[in-house]
């Protein structure tokens, strides 16, 4: 295990770094200042991640350039006629109805809060040791508007499906872990590091069961908290630091 460690915190260091941006979906995030513009923007760049890493970039970017380069702005004071630019927005599955309803959801949810990070940390209970309360009771949050459609439910996961959550653990990762080292962004405070669930995505699943900390034959949420918890053994305060070491061996070296 030791050795394990002293190989993965090698891997985290040549990763967690400002060069990992560009090429990958943070950096939309990465283009505002502004905590709202942060949030918005990371939440949908998680949702838009999957197929290429280039075509998931270049869809935020469009619909960045929908909301005129000020998302939170324009979700808060949009008009219905502002709304028709988006009825050709589309990637992969995710298409205009789903795109509309996110901007309804944000809009209803910034009249209550302040940030996004409340539609999380209302659910955690006190001694909760992973965010798993708090995917589950977003994902509610969510759709609880009248008008939610029904096919845009499968954009946003939950644990109660047994869904891995990759994409919401990867945006939980970006908010909530904090270092000097310029990628993750850590504005959120009310979520331990520590309760972080690693995301599962195709490079760290293959990785991970190569090092031994899958075991699981499916990928699901008991696999994903399984790795965490077997990351926890290498640093339980920051257990989703490895997955930059994981993803950055499986896309960038191929292991």
């Amino acid at each position: 295990m030791h050795n394990l460690q002293a190989f993965l915190d090698e891997k985290v260091q040549q990763y967690n770094q400002p060069a990992f941006i560009e090429n990958d979906p943070i950096s939309i995030p990465h283009l505002f200042s502004r905590k709202q513009d942060i949030e918005i923007t990371g939440l949908w760049a998680s949702v838009l991640a999957w197929g290429q890493r280039k075509t998931i970039i270049n869809k935020c970017r469009e619909l960045i350039t929908l909301m005129d380069h000020a998302p939170y702005d324009f979700i808060i004071n949009h008009q219905e006629e502002d709304l028709k630019r988006f009825l050709h927005f589309k990637h992969r599955t995710f298409n205009a109805t789903d795109t509309l309803y996110f901007i309804a959801f944000f809009r209803e949810f910034y009249k209550t809060y302040s940030s996004l990070e409340e539609g999380f940390v209302q659910f955690i209970q006190p001694g909760d040791q992973t965010i798993e309360n708090g995917l589950k009771g977003f994902r509610n949050l969510f759709f609880s508007l009248e008008y939610a459609p029904a096919r845009t439910r499968k954009h946003i996961s939950t644990p109660a499906a047994n869904s891995a959550c990759k994409r919401l653990n990867m945006f939980l990762r970006w908010m909530v872990r904090k270092d000097t080292n310029g990628v993750d962004f850590g504005i959120w405070n009310n979520i331990r590091p520590a309760q972080l669930v690693c995301p599962c995505d195709v490079h760290v699943d293959r990785v991970a069961r190569r090092l031994g900390l899958i075991s699981r034959k499916q990928t699901d949420w008991l696999t994903a908290l399984e790795l965490t918890q077997n990351l926890r053994l290498l640093d339980p305060t920051d257990p989703v630091k490895y997955d930059f070491a994981l993803f950055g061996l499986g896309i960038e070296e191929g292991y």
